[in-house]
């Protein structure tokens, strides 16, 4: 089987959609002897800010001499950006051999379970399996969705978990409340181990309070208990902070992603960093120093070109679309126009996004993400109406996301900001875009 073959067959697995729960797999670990337990793990869930906060929180660990794996979930360009290990992919060779080895099983599982196992199942086991034959020193797991029973959950004592935040998203798997969805998210608290959180919202926070104090879990809230300031933005993407925390004071630190709640998703990847150390990981202030500076996390506030700005985010939910035009209005002052070039699939709130956003832009190129899932993506366009100020937006739906970007970089001037968000597919296609050098943004 080689690599296509290999990705086909494991494509085939999406007709099973989402299937939450644990019992397949387990039964999928068990048949190569629980790799989740031959690891130290961290456990990465909420619902935005995830991969920051594990970008950053490998990019320390790296920076203090270890070797560290991640699973992270979705990928923007391969399915190989999933399993890395200390920044570098994993071969095309060794994601063949190991999907190989995995779907080899998948008939066991069905038969001791009555179900096949999910992708996201297959993919999961695959990083575990990965990482425990490279004996890494430690692997951030990020949760695909909710946490008690998604299929990283199987882990069991993790060094820590982290739930970055919490807002409505996926109601239809996960509830329609914040308390039911912090409730399924607080399911990786486990007995006597602790958790940070950057949730500030009080009915989330009543909920990880009672899980931990069920878990005899120490509860880190870093609103709550760390002070943070912002000194400086960088022009080209970034900025410098400081950070006071009960252990250390870290002065003029530099991060390398631009809006305030990345500045959250840092102090959280700090303390997780200080927790590490109280437990004898060789972690100092300069390593923190370094490992942030490094970090590295594309598609979010990512700047690709400069004259004009252009700028992608794979905002796509409601927080994220929140968090992206709270940025979007610190910066307005310091451009001339705002082009926005959005697609979003049709299971997002393309109201509520839109409501956000409007009047903050100048122009809209409505564009279609490559998903199955964005078959109405032209309906975008009627929530784009009048400001509620009157004034009256442009808008064009372009289809074709490559002529969508030439005509957005077209009508912009070299003061101008080209934005181009709605979706983590979208971000995507426009990276390889980029590196397939069928769009220059230089």
């Amino acid at each position: 089987m080689d690599y296509i073959e290999a990705l086909e067959k494991l494509n085939t697995l999406t007709r099973f959609g989402i299937n939450l729960g644990l019992q397949r797999i387990t039964s999928l670990l068990r048949l190569f002897a629980h790799p989740e337990e031959q690891i130290p793990i961290i456990h990465i869930g909420g619902t935005n800010g995830k991969g920051s906060t594990l970008a950053m929180l490998s990019s320390i660990l790296q920076e203090a001499g270890y070797r560290v794996g991640t699973f992270t979930s979705p990928h923007l360009l391969s399915y190989r950006e999933r399993f890395m290990i200390n920044g570098t992919e994993i071969s095309v060779v060794r994601l063949t051999e190991l999907l190989e080895e995995i779907l080899a099983v998948v008939s066991e599982v069905q038969q001791e379970t009555g179900e096949n196992p999910t992708e996201f199942e297959i993919l999961t086991a695959l990083a575990f399996l990965y990482f425990a034959r490279e004996k890494v020193d430690v692997a951030l797991i990020e949760v695909g969705m909710g946490g008690d029973i998604d299929s990283t959950n199987v882990v069991k004592k993790p060094l820590l978990s982290i739930v970055t935040n919490v807002s409505l998203e996926h109601t239809a798997y996960l509830g329609t409340t914040l308390t039911e969805i912090a409730q399924k998210k607080s399911g990786i608290i486990k007995q006597g181990c602790p958790v940070l959180t950057a949730s500030d919202n009080g009915e989330v926070l009543k909920v990880l309070r009672k899980r931990a104090a069920a878990c005899q879990a120490s509860l880190g809230e870093i609103y709550k208990q760390v002070h943070w300031t912002v000194q400086e933005e960088k022009e080209q993407g970034g900025q410098v902070f400081s950070v006071q925390t009960a252990q250390g004071n870290y002065r003029e630190l530099f991060l390398p992603f631009w809006g305030q709640h990345q500045l959250a998703n840092a102090v959280l990847a700090i303390r997780a960093a200080e927790l590490l150390q109280e437990q004898g990981w060789h972690i100092d202030e300069q390593v923190i120093r370094r490992g942030l500076a490094q970090a590295k996390w594309p598609g979010r506030l990512e700047v690709i070109g400069t004259r004009p700005l252009v700028v992608i985010d794979g905002a796509h939910n409601p927080a994220g679309m929140a968090a992206l035009a709270h940025w979007l209005a610190s910066k307005k002052s310091e451009v001339r126009r705002v082009i926005l070039v959005i697609g979003m699939l049709d299971d997002k709130d393309r109201s509520w996004a839109a409501g956000l956003i409007k009047p903050l832009v100048d122009l809209v190129v409505i564009t279609k993400p490559n998903s199955e899932r964005a078959q109405a993506w032209e309906e975008l366009r009627q929530y784009f109406g009048k400001e509620n100020s009157g004034k009256e937006i442009s808008v064009l739906v372009i289809e074709d996301l490559s002529e969508a970007l030439k005509k957005a970089l077209q009508e912009a001037t070299a003061q101008d900001l080209v934005l181009v968000t709605g979706s983590l597919y979208l971000i995507g296609e426009v990276k390889e875009l980029v590196q397939d050098k069928h769009l220059n943004t230089f």
